[in-house]
């Protein structure tokens, strides 16, 4: 790896990972997202990276669970010399106190890396999300045209299946996961030129602000909020900020003004790929939608129990049964949808997350070695980065945007049927009603 890295993140799911692979792509950072922080040997595989990202799995785990994992994984990433560490959230900071608690990773963040104070950044305003006064506003899904909703009042996240959004100012909502001061440069303060942003941040930091929330409604917003970032820090010392792909938009914005980087602005059309198979966890309203129309335009369906599988000790005979009945569907030409019906698992909504993203991608590796084929989507941020690891994925890097937040990747995958396959992970949130047929199609 010859390049220095600009940034380094750890994204708390995998679809919300690949969504902060896309835009650092887009702003011309080779990027690769890998399962596991890499070593320097898988490293030299990936040439001249500008920017690396590791899709974790901290957003379905409890607060104990969670510092365990990042602690080691902030260690690992703090070696590799990057001016930018970054804790990538879901854009509409699906936490809890019980799960995926945010505020757990800015206390274990702060403590390894010791910066003054903790940047957030949640708002993407290209992705519908916006942050006024502190509270966040939320577009019905990503990459449509739905209405926008207070985070509280959002049809599908207030209920949610595991992280119910109860609470849209955001202040509130993390004041119950950590004890850390937190601050604000609201809407007003964010508009004002940059040595006056600095002086308000400054301000706020010695009054004893730990974190420190940045509002945006704007897309333009974001290139003044990457230049307060970049401000803070250096090789020898990097900034550690927690947030959406919020941050890697507003840093592309700044490092591609200053000629540090080239905006990617063509890509190459991917074209039509079929059969194509969808592997869904998600429990959304938006990929229940997504499902329906597949359904109403040719793509049959294999339903999983998961209340089923859940209670099963030895799921193998009965997951055999559902890979047959994909299979055969695929070998007579039809893209299939495997999916739950919308349900999640119970209780134990942690282990739900695993165990059916676990089988999801069982599924997925043994119908690739059965039927080659070469675009698999994978549905719902909670079970996605189960799946992605139960395929045998190392890493994926982006081939093209077909959708916001949910880029079309290679994935390597050595030793297994996946390797070289394209893949596509998108969030329950993600998409208009016809999502997996402009997946099917390959259209930019």
């Amino acid at each position: 790896m010859n390049s220095p890295l600009l940034l380094a993140y750890y994204g708390d799911d995998f679809t919300g990972s690949t969504d902060a692979l896309e835009f650092l792509s887009r702003a011309g950072a080779k990027t690769a997202l890998f399962i596991e922080p890499p070593t320097l040997a898988q490293l030299a595989n990936y040439p001249e990276l500008n920017a690396i990202g590791v899709a974790g799995l901290t957003r379905a785990m409890p607060p104990e669970a969670m510092q365990t994992t990042l602690q080691a994984a902030f260690a690992d990433l703090q070696k590799l010399g990057s001016r930018h560490v970054h804790y990538k959230v879901c854009s509409t900071f699906d936490s809890s106190p019980m799960i995926g608690s945010i505020g757990r990773a800015i206390d274990v963040g702060q403590t390894v890396f010791g910066n003054e104070f903790v940047p957030l950044l949640v708002a993407a305003p290209t992705l519908g999300r916006y942050c006024v006064f502190g509270n966040l506003f939320a577009r019905m899904g990503i990459g449509s045209n739905g209405a926008i909703f207070r985070l509280d009042r959002h049809p599908s996240m207030r209920q949610h299946p595991i992280t119910p959004a109860d609470e849209s100012d955001l202040r509130l909502h993390l004041a119950k996961q950590t004890s850390k001061k937190l601050g604000l440069l609201d809407i007003l303060q964010i508009a004002k030129p940059q040595p006056e942003i600095q002086a308000t941040l400054a301000a706020q930091v010695q009054e004893g602000a730990e974190v420190i929330l940045f509002d945006a409604l704007y897309e333009e917003q974001l290139l003044g909020i990457g230049e307060t970032l970049d401000y803070y820090t250096t090789p020898e010392k990097p900034l550690f900020s927690v947030g959406s792909s919020g941050v890697e938009m507003a840093l592309g914005k700044f490092w591609a003004q200053n000629n540090v980087l080239t905006p990617v602005t063509e890509w190459p059309s991917p074209g039509r790929a079929a059969p194509l198979l969808v592997l869904s966890g998600s429990c959304s309203p938006v990929t229940a939608g997504q499902i329906a129309w597949a359904k109403a335009n040719g793509f049959a369906e294999v339903v999983l129990d998961a209340h089923r599988l859940a209670a099963q000790e030895d799921m193998s005979s009965e997951v055999r049964c559902y890979q047959q009945a994909a299979v055969a569907l695929l070998k007579q030409g039809q893209s299939v949808v495997v999916h739950t019906n919308g349900s999640a698992a119970p209780p134990e909504q942690s282990l739900a997350a695993e165990k059916l993203g676990t089988i999801l991608g069982v599924i997925g590796r043994e119908i690739a070695q059965q039927t080659g084929i070469q675009r698999v989507v994978v549905a719902g941020g909670d079970t996605s980065s189960y799946a992605a690891r139960a395929m045998g994925i190392e890493a994926v890097e982006m081939i093209a945007p077909l959708c916001p937040g949910a880029p079309l990747c290679r994935a390597a995958a050595p030793g297994s049927p996946l390797h070289h396959v394209e893949v596509n992970f998108k969030g329950g949130q993600v998409g208009a009603p016809d999502y997996f047929g402009v997946l099917l199609e390959g259209r930019l």
